[in-house]
């Protein structure tokens, strides 16, 4: 171990996030991940390891690492991390495996559907989420907000999600384009942080649904808005614009400066 990595050892957080390991050449040989960095990437230098391990920390002359706000933010941005550089030592996430995206469809009236396939299309994706299971949580919260069809656009008669209250209404002819535009909007703004203000506003409809004692109605507004609330506030959703982006943070701690360059690189 060279000196400037026992340096480095010192400043780890105890906090989430990503860290790279890199050669005398500067690659990138090994991307993982930690719920804890400083407890996980000290545990490199401790110790006996198995020999692919002790193979692995070997090569390293140097690392990095980024913080997230959560252990989702850092499974998401290892994936990414991983696809990016094509690590030697990574071999469980180093193929086409993918994870989920919510889509707005590229239709004259688009739908909601889950995906792990992102393209080069009109339609909007939004994503990654860790798994599909809290990718079908969102998508069932947004049907339950922004009703959008689900059946053939050759319908001919009012769908059954109609019936129930989970459709806009298009294959009834009840709503209009723009009007159907309108909603898919709202989805679009519900992904770009537009959820806390729509938790702001069933808030207060729960309140007043109070006030008039109509507790049926207060209660299923406390659940949708715990629904957003469990559901959101523990993801990081991306806009995928399929534009690139060079992204610079930087910090500053005990006479050392750390500066961070995030690359994001059009989807393809």
């Amino acid at each position: 171990m060279n000196q400037a990595i026992r340096d480095k050892l010192s400043l780890l957080p105890k906090q989430p996030g990503c860290y790279l390991m890199e050669d005398h050449r500067g690659t990138v040989i090994y991307v993982g991940k930690a719920k804890i960095l400083k407890r996980r990437v000290r545990s490199y230098f401790i110790g006996k390891h198995n020999p692919k391990t002790e193979k692995l920390v070997s090569q390293i002359a140097n690392f990095t690492f980024i913080v997230t706000a959560s252990d989702v933010d850092a499974l998401i941005l290892e994936n990414n991390l991983i696809k990016n550089y094509h690590p030697k030592y990574n071999i469980l996430l180093k193929d086409d495996k993918s994870y989920p995206y919510i889509k707005i469809t590229d239709e004259r009236h688009p739908r909601l559907i889950i995906t792990r396939q992102v393209s080069k299309d009109k339609g909007r994706y939004f994503g990654p989420f860790p798994n599909v299971s809290a990718a079908n949580e969102t998508k069932a919260l947004l049907d339950r907000l922004y009703p959008l069809r689900r059946c053939p656009l050759s319908a001919q008669r009012p769908c059954l999600y109609y019936q129930i209250g989970r459709c806009i209404g298009y294959c009834a002819r009840e709503v209009s384009e723009e009007e159907y535009r309108q909603v898919t909007r709202k989805i679009v703004h519900f992904f770009n942080g537009g959820f806390r203000a729509v938790a702001r506003k069933l808030k207060e409809e729960m309140r007043e649904a109070s006030d008039r004692l109509d507790f049926e109605k207060a209660q299923e507004l406390h659940d949708l808005i715990s629904c957003i609330e469990a559901t959101m506030d523990k993801q990081s959703i991306n806009n995928l614009d399929f534009v690139d982006r060079d992204v610079f943070g930087y910090a500053l701690q005990e006479g050392w400066l750390c500066v961070q360059v995030s690359i994001f690189a059009a989807v393809n």
